[in-house]
């Protein structure tokens, strides 16, 4: 078992730390619904219409070190982006492995 999670730790840090950098820079589905409606610039500033984003604000954590799939301060855009997957993949690995650990430990019920 101990090889299996392992294994499937180190697969799910290459994809996020290589596949990741190559994922594609247009919009998603939400994204793109969200734009139906408005013309856009060259710039890709709304210039007419009506559509969601309009209304578009930055979320409560838009300033945090991994906001917007990267790491703050790092200027090369791919080394972020893999940076910031790699924290995600380690970041929820603890905390499952965390839980597990606890519900496994307690006693049962009887």
């Amino acid at each position: 078992m101990r090889k299996f999670l392992i294994a499937g730790l180190f697969v799910a840090l290459l994809l996020a730390g290589v596949a990741s950098s190559f994922a594609s820079g247009s919009p998603d589905g939400l994204d793109y619904a969200a734009r139906e409606g408005c013309t856009f610039d060259a710039d890709d500033q709304i210039t007419g219409g009506t559509c969601m984003l309009q209304r578009e604000q930055d979320h409560q954590l838009a300033d945090s070190p991994l906001a917007d799939y990267g790491i703050q301060g790092i200027d090369n855009e791919m080394l972020s982006t893999g940076l910031s997957g790699v924290a995600g993949v380690l970041l929820t690995f603890a905390i499952g492995g965390g839980l597990f650990w606890m519900i496994r430990r307690r006693k049962p019920v009887v």
